[in-house]
C-alpha cells in the first residue's frame, strides 16, 4: 500500500508534547528508544556499508538519513548536498522529510531545523515515524493491520505456550518468555524452551537476544537489564524489536496461512463425515426396528379364546402407546439431520450426500410415498432394501409407510377376530341350550315307540294308543324346526372355524341320527296301530282333544321358555329397544295364553267328570298324551317366573348401551374439535412458511413459539386416547357422532409435529446459508418475494419454467456463457434476452442450473435449494485449486508432499487424516514416501474419488 493513512499515523505517532511528557516522566524510555532505534537503523545501514553511533548527531547533516530511506524503501532520493554549511544540512533533511511525506505520512511538529540542531525528542519521533511506515504499517494478520495486526500475530504464535500471555507491547514482554516463544515456535532447534523459567527474566531475555542476533540476523536492540529494570518498558522500543522478529519469520507466516486453510477444509470434511456416520447409524437402527416389528404385525395366527385375543389387543395398544412414539421422533430427527447435512455440504461446496447409484432399491418413485401391496413377501423385500445401500429419507418414508399399512391391517384383524370369537361364543351357548332341550325331549321316546303294549290292550286302549301316537307325531313335527336350528348352528360354527367344532359336530350328528331313528320308529308304530285299528274302534274324543290342544300349547311354552332364557348380544340403543319391544309384545299375549291353558285344563276336568260319571276304566291317565295338567301348570309357572328375569336383563343391557352412547358422544365431541384444529394448524404453518414477516430470526422465534403452543395441546390428544381406549374396552365398533377416527387424529398429529419441525429446520438452514454466504436480510426478503410470486399454487416449490422466470425476474442472465452473471439487467438487455431466447433460456446453462438445484431430478425446486444456488453464485468459497495451492506452499513448491511435512505443518489429527487418505505420488520427480496432494484436493470437492 503506497498511501499511508494519516489517521493511522495519528494512532501510533505521538505529537511533540507527548514526546516531551514521555521523556520527562520516564527517562528510561529515552534510553531504550535511543538504543532500539539506533540498532534498527544500523540493521539497514549495514546493507550500505555504514552505521551510526549517536542517533541525534549522525543524522544532523541529513546524508545518512537519506541513505537510510533509500535502503528501506528501495527507491532513489534526490541528490544530496555535500556542503558542510547549515543550509546544506537543512536542505538534505528537508529532502528526507519530503520523501517521508510523499509516502502519505503526516509529520507533526517535526522540522528540518530541529533535526539539524540535534533535538533528541524530534529525532526519535522522526525515526519512530519511519519505523511505523516501513516496518509496521504493512503487517496484516486476518483483516487487522499495523499495531493490532502485529499484536494478533504475536498472540497467535505464542498461544500454545501456557506461561505466555501477550496483551500489549510493554509489560507482557518483561519476563522474556514472549521473545523465546516466538523463536521456539519457528525455530525450535535454537532454544530449549522447556528449561526456561518465568522467574528468571534476565536469562530468558539474554537467551532470546543472543540467539536472534547470532542465528536470525536480528541485531541486539535492547539490553535485558533495561527491560527488567523498568516498571513499564517503552512500547515503541518493544514494537520495533518485535517487528524485526515478524519480518524475520514472514516466510513462515505464508506456510501457516496455507496450513490454516487446509485445516479449515479438512475440519469441514471431518465434520461432514461424522454427520454421515451419525445419519447412517440412526437410519440403520430405525430400519432395523421396522424390520423386526413388521413380522410381529404380520403374524395373524388367531387365538381360540376371547381372553387370549384381548391380550393381543392390549399388546398392540402398548406398542402404539409406548414403543412407536419414540420411533416417530427418531424418524423426524432423521429427516432434520439429513437436511442439515445436505445444507452443510452445499455451503462447503461439497457434493450432495446420496446413496451410490445402482444400489438404490426404490419402493416408491417421486413425491410422497405411494401405497404398497404389502403381501407375505414384503418383509423379504424390505430386508433386501435395508441391506443393500445406505438409506435415504425416501427409503425411510417407504419403510415407514409399509409399517403403518401392516399396522392398520393388524388392528383391523384383531377387531374382526374379537367380533368372530364373540359371535362363536354366543352360537356355541345357543347350540348347547337347544341341544339340551331337544335331548331332554327325546329322552325315552325310542323306548316308548318300541313298546308292544297294543298287543294286549283292549279296544279302548288301542284306540287310545292310536290317538296318543297321532299326538306324538304332531309333537314330533313341532320339534322338526328345533332340529333344523341345531344343525344350522353347528354348520355356522364350522364355517366360523370354532375351535371345539369336533365335539359340536359329534353331538349334532348324534341328534340327527336319533331324529332319523325316531322318524322310522314312529312310522313303524303307526303301521302297527293301523293294523289293529279295525279291532279297536272306541276312542275317547275328549282325551284326544286334550292331547291335540295340550301338545301345541306345551310346545309354545317350551318355545317361550327357550326364548326367555336365550342370550342376546347388541351394539346399539336401537337394537336393545327392538328386543324390548318384542318382549313387550310377548307379554301382551300372556292373557290369551292363560285362557288357552284354562281351556285345556277344562278338557281334562271334563274327562275326569265323564270317567266318574260312566265309571270308565281309564287307568287314571290320558292315553293320548304324556302331558299332564301338572306339567302344563308347572311350565306355565316357570314362564311367569322367567318374564321378570328377562325384564331385568333387558333393563341392564339398555343401561349399558346408554353408557356406550355417552362414550360415543364424548369421543365425537372432542374429535370434532381436535380434527379441525389440526387441519387449521397445518394450513397456518403452510402460510407461515411462505410469508415474510420480519427477519429470519423473528420467523424462527415465531415458529418455535408456535411449536410450543402445539406441544402444549398434547394433553388433549392424550385425553382423546383415553376416551378411545374406553370405547375399545366397551367393544364399540362404530360412532355416528363423528367422522374422525383415532387413527385419523394420530396421523394428523404426527404430520403436524413433523411439519412444524421441518419448517423450523428450513428456517435454521436459511439462517445458516445467510450467515455463511453473507446474504443480507433485504436480499433474503427479495429472494423470498420472487419465489412466492412464481409459486402460484403455494406448494413451496417451483417447476422448471417457474424457476427460470424467477431467475430472470432477479436479473440472472442465462445465455450461452455460463459464467455471465450480471446481477441486474436493464430494460433493453432484458427484452433482448427474452426475444432472442423466445422466453426459453439457454438450454445447456439452464440444465446446469437445474442439476444444481434439483440433483434428484424430481422436477421441482425448493426454496432452500433456490437460496443455496443464489448464495453460491454470488459468494466466494474455497475451491480445489485453492487447497492445492495451499498444499504446494507447505510442500515448498513441489508436486508432492511428504509425511514429515504434513506432521510438521498440520495439527496431529488432521495430518493423520491426510496421510491415511492421500494416494502415493507417481510422477517422474517422485521420492520414497511422496504423497499426491493434488488428487486428494480434487476428491475433497467431489471432482474425483477420495
Amino acid at each position: 500500500m503506497d498511501h499511508y493513512d494519516s489517521q493511522q499515523t495519528n494512532d501510533y505517532m505521538q505529537p511533540e508534547e507527548d514526546w516531551d511528557r514521555d521523556l520527562l516522566l520516564d527517562p528510561a524510555w529515552e534510553k531504550q528508544q535511543r538504543k532500539t532505534f539506533t540498532a534498527w537503523c544500523n540493521s539497514h545501514l549495514r546493507k550500505a556499508g555504514t552505521q551510526i553511533e549517536n542517533i541525534e548527531e549522525d543524522f544532523r547533516d541529513g546524508l545518512k538519513l537519506m541513505l537510510l530511506l533509500e535502503v528501506i524503501s528501495g527507491e532513489r532520493l534526490a541528490k544530496p548536498e555535500r556542503g558542510k554549511m547549515r543550509v546544506h544540512k537543512i536542505s538534505n533533511v528537508n529532502k528526507a522529510l519530503d520523501f517521508i511525506a510523499s509516502k502519505g505520512v503526516k509529520l507533526v511538529s517535526i522540522g528540518a531545523e530541529e533535526i539539524v540542531d540535534g533535538n533528541v525528542k524530534m529525532t526519535l519521533g522522526m525515526i519512530w515515524t519511519i519505523i511505523l511506515r516501513f516496518a509496521i504499517q504493512d503487517i496484516s494478520v486476518e483483516e487487522t493491520s499495523a499495531k493490532e495486526g502485529l499484536l494478533l500475530w504475536c498472540q497467535r504464535k505464542t498461544a500454545p505456550y501456557k506461561n505466555v500471555n501477550i496483551q500489549n507491547f510493554h509489560i507482557s514482554w518483561k519476563d522474556g518468555l514472549g521473545f523465546c516463544a516466538l523463536i521456539h515456535r519457528h525455530r525450535p532447534e535454537l532454544i530449549d524452551y522447556g528449561k526456561l523459567r518465568k522467574d528468571d527474566p534476565l536469562t530468558n531475555l539474554n537467551t532470546a537476544f543472543d540467539v536472534a542476533e547470532k542465528y536470525l540476523d536480528i541485531p541486539k536492540m535492547l539490553d535485558a537489564e533495561d527491560i527488567v529494570g523498568t516498571a513499564r518498558p517503552d512500547e515503541k522500543a518493544i514494537m520495533t524489536y518485535v517487528s524485526s522478529f515478524y519480518h524475520a519469520f514472514s516466510g513462515a507466516q505464508k506456510a501457516e496461512t496455507a496450513a490454516n486453510r487446509i485445516c479449515k477444509v479438512l475440519a469441514v470434511n471431518q465434520e461432514n463425515e461424522q454427520l454421515m456416520e451419525d445419519y447412517e447409524k440412526l437410519a440403520s437402527d430405525l430400519l432395523e426396528w421396522i424390520r423386526r416389528t413388521i413380522p410381529w404385525l404380520e403374524n395373524r395366527v388367531p387365538e381360540n379364546t376371547m381372553h387370549a385375543m384381548q391380550q393381543k389387543l392390549e399388546d398392540f395398544r402398548d406398542y402404539r402407546r409406548l414403543h412407536k412414539p419414540p420411533k416417530v421422533q427418531e424418524k423426524c430427527q432423521l429427516e432434520i439431520n439429513f437436511n442439515t447435512l445436505q445444507t452443510k455440504l452445499r455451503l462447503s461446496n461439497r457434493p450432495a450426500f446420496m446413496p451410490s447409484e445402482g444400489r438404490m432399491v426404490s419402493v416408491s418413485t417421486g413425491g410422497e410415498p405411494g401405497p404398497l401391496n404389502w403381501t407375505a413377501s414384503t418383509s423379504e423385500l424390505l430386508l433386501v432394501v435395508l441391506t443393500l445401500y445406505l438409506p435415504s429419507p425416501q427409503d425411510i418414508n417407504n419403510a415407514w409407510g409399509c409399517l403403518e399399512q401392516v399396522e392398520k391391517g393388524y388392528e383391523e384383524w384383531l377387531l374382526n377376530e374379537i367380533r368372530r370369537l364373540e359371535r362363536l361364543d354366543h352360537l356355541a351357548e345357543k347350540f348347547r341350550q337347544k341341544a339340551s332341550i331337544h335331548e331332554a325331549w327325546t329322552d325315552g321316546k325310542e323306548a316308548m315307540l318300541r313298546q308292544k303294549d297294543y298287543e294286549t290292550a283292549t279296544l279302548s286302549e288301542i284306540k287310545a294308543l292310536l290317538k296318543k301316537h297321532e299326538a306324538f307325531e304332531s309333537d314330533l313335527a313341532a320339534h322338526q324346526d328345533r332340529v333344523e336350528q341345531i344343525a344350522a348352528i353347528a354348520q355356522e360354527l364350522n364355517e366360523l372355524d370354532y375351535y371345539d367344532s369336533p365335539s359340536v359336530n359329534a353331538r349334532c350328528q348324534k341328534i340327527c341320527d336319533q331324529w332319523d331313528n325316531l322318524g322310522a320308529l314312529t312310522q313303524k308304530r303307526r303301521e302297527a296301530l293301523e293294523r289293529t285299528e279295525k279291532l279297536l274302534e272306541t276312542i275317547d274324543q275328549l282325551y284326544l282333544e286334550y292331547a291335540k290342544r295340550a301338545a301345541p300349547f306345551n310346545n309354545w311354552m317350551e318355545g317361550a321358555m327357550e326364548d326367555l332364557q336365550d342370550t342376546f348380544i347388541v351394539h346399539t340403543i336401537e337394537e336393545i329397544q327392538g328386543l324390548t319391544t318384542a318382549h313387550e309384545q310377548f307379554k301382551a299375549t300372556l292373557p290369551d295364553a292363560d285362557k288357552e291353558r284354562l281351556a285345556i285344563l277344562g278338557i281334562h276336568n271334563e274327562v275326569s267328570k265323564i270317567v266318574q260319571t260312566y265309571h270308565v276304566n281309564m287307568a287314571g291317565t290320558n292315553p293320548y298324551t304324556t302331558i299332564t295338567p301338572q306339567e302344563i301348570n308347572g311350565k306355565w309357572d316357570h314362564v311367569r317366573q322367567l318374564v321378570p328375569r328377562r325384564d331385568q336383563a333387558l333393563t341392564e343391557e339398555h343401561a349399558r348401551q346408554q353408557h356406550n352412547e355417552r362414550l360415543r358422544k364424548q369421543f365425537g365431541a372432542q374429535a370434532n374439535v381436535i380434527g379441525p384444529w389440526i387441519q387449521t394448524k397445518m394450513e397456518e404453518i403452510g402460510r407461515i412458511s411462505i410469508e415474510m414477516h420480519g427477519t429470519l430470526e423473528d420467523q424462527l422465534s415465531h415458529l418455535r413459539q408456535y411449536e410450543k403452543s402445539i406441544v402444549n395441546y398434547k394433553p388433549k390428544i392424550d385425553q382423546l386416547e383415553g376416551d378411545h381406549q374406553l370405547i375399545q374396552e366397551a367393544l364399540i365398533f362404530d360412532n355416528k357422532h363423528t367422522n374422525y377416527t383415532m387413527e385419523h387424529i394420530r396421523v394428523g398429529w404426527e404430520q403436524l409435529l413433523t411439519t412444524i419441525a421441518r419448517t423450523i429446520n428450513e428456517v435454521e438452514n436459511q439462517i445458516l446459508t445467510r450467515d455463511a454466504k453473507g446474504i443480507s436480510q433485504e436480499q433474503m426478503n427479495e429472494f423470498r418475494a420472487s419465489f412466492n410470486h412464481f409459486d402460484r399454487d403455494h406448494s413451496g416449490t417451483l417447476g422448471p419454467e417457474e424457476f427460470k422466470a424467477c431467475l430472470i425476474s432477479l436479473g440472472y442472465d442465462i445465455g450461452n456463457d455460463p459464467q455471465k452473471k450480471t446481477g441486474m439487467m436493464d430494460t433493453d438487455d432484458f427484452r433482448a434476452c427474452l426475444i432472442s431466447m423466445g422466453y426459453n433460456m439457454g438450454e445447456a446453462e439452464f440444465a446446469r442450473i437445474m442439476s444444481i438445484v434439483d440433483p434428484n431430478r424430481l422436477g421441482v425446486v425448493t426454496f432452500q435449494a433456490f437460496i443455496d444456488f443464489m448464495s453460491r453464485e454470488t459468494a466466494d468459497t474455497d475451491t480445489a485449486d485453492q487447497v492445492m495451492a495451499s498444499f504446494k506452499i507447505l510442500a515448498g513448491d513441489k508436486n508432492y508432499i511428504t509425511v514429515d511435512e504434513l506432521r510438521r505443518e498440520l495439527p496431529p489429527d488432521q495430518a493423520e487424516y491426510c496421510i491415511a487418505r492421500m494416494a502415493p505420488y507417481t510422477g517422474p520427480d517422485s521420492v520414497p514416501g511422496a504423497l499426491d496432494y493434488m488428487s486428494f484436493s480434487t476428491a475433497l470437492y467431489g471432482e474425483s474419488d477420495l
